[in-house]
């Protein structure tokens, strides 16, 4: 299991050490939630702050739009020179050529699908993708309860990525813990996110990691 640690949980005023504790906890990719404040009802952070975050991490990013105007933002962040580039099927009209845009600045193109979106919806697209994210809380805030119907969505789109593109990773982001995370992995999930379980472990960040691999 390949953990990303979400800073929408860390402390953002020592967000750069908060950043250095999960690479040196062992995380695999650092999970970066952008939000505008139009696509979901929260403003997070911008270029700005997200190169502060690149410059502190020694693992790839992982960035997550939750924004309207997609391509705006891959343009804004793409010189950051992320691993990853999600952006969500419900706010794009026009996913493939999307797909295409972020391949060509060398980064890895995934979509993300919030809780009430089939599957299906990217059946056709899959194998452009190098990866699919699917919400398991709705986007917007951390620390919310994990719901459990992904876990059914996670045998459905594992169904299509095995006939489509077995390269394709899964992705899980929300509500995620030591519990459900042995459940998402017998069903296919490659990567999980967490924040609040990581950076509100008891016993610290690199336990936590531990936990989730």
């Amino acid at each position: 299991m390949l953990v990303a640690p979400s800073i929408l949980s860390a402390d953002f005023g020592r967000l750069a050490e908060d950043v250095k504790a999960v690479c040196d906890g062992g995380c695999d990719l650092v999970h970066v939630d952008v939000m505008d404040g139009h696509f979901v009802p929260n403003l997070t952070i911008g270029p700005v702050v997200v190169d502060a975050v690149a410059k502190a991490a020694t693992k790839p990013l992982d960035i997550h739009l939750m924004v309207e105007n997609n391509s705006f933002f891959v343009d804004l962040f793409a010189p950051l020179n992320p691993e990853f580039i999600s952006f969500h099927i419900e706010e794009e009209k026009h996913p493939h050529r999307l797909i295409q845009k972020i391949r060509s600045l060398g980064i890895r193109p995934s979509i993300v699908l919030n809780p009430h979106t089939l599957p299906e919806s990217v059946e056709f697209l899959l194998e452009d993708l190098d990866m699919v994210l699917l919400m398991s809380v709705n986007p917007g805030f951390g620390g919310q309860k994990f719901i459990p119907s992904v876990i059914e969505k996670v045998q459905r789109l594992k169904a299509l990525i095995e006939k489509r593109n077995p390269d394709c990773l899964i992705e899980v982001d929300g509500g995620v813990n030591d519990v459900n995370v042995k459940q998402l992995a017998a069903a296919g999930v490659d990567v999980v996110v967490a924040g609040s379980y990581v950076y509100k472990h008891p016993k610290g960040v690199k336990e936590a990691i531990a936990s989730l691999k």
